[in-house]
């Protein structure tokens, strides 16, 4: 992998941390953690521990009407059932939350978080610039 390409995806994966935690403040004590997941800060990683595993993954986005992007996967740990309600708070903060701090985590690259279908999506300019 190209190292601007490697900058790139750790801004991203900062970026998916930032909102690991941010959910875990806001709706962390919800619902029972499921019982294989370790506690909130016990984790090597937020999306290892807690009520919530954020992830970032990149598609080329054939048959999208976006093309291609990064996918915002947000799973809700838990053993409970979790209402459609909730369900969608959680998803309407997560696009929020990214929505307003997008640009902080990676400046002067013109992306925006979009609804792809069911999914959230970055997109914009991935360009790596001269490589």
């Amino acid at each position: 992998m190209h190292p601007k390409q490697e900058i790139l995806e750790d801004k991203l994966a900062a970026l998916c941390q930032a909102l690991d935690n941010h959910l875990e403040d806001i709706y962390g004590g919800h619902y029972r953690l499921h019982p294989n997941r370790l506690r909130r800060g016990k984790g090597s990683n937020p999306s290892f521990d807690g009520l919530f595993s954020t992830s970032i993954a990149f598609t080329l986005g054939y048959g999208s009407k976006f093309g291609r992007g990064y996918i915002v996967n947000v799973e809700i740990r838990t053993l409970d059932r979790v209402s459609h309600y909730d369900r969608a708070d959680i998803i309407g903060e997560a696009f929020s939350f990214i929505s307003q701090n997008l640009d902080s985590y990676l400046p002067g690259q013109n992306l925006r978080i979009v609804y792809d279908g069911e999914v959230m999506k970055i997109i914009g300019d991935f360009s790596l610039g001269e490589v």
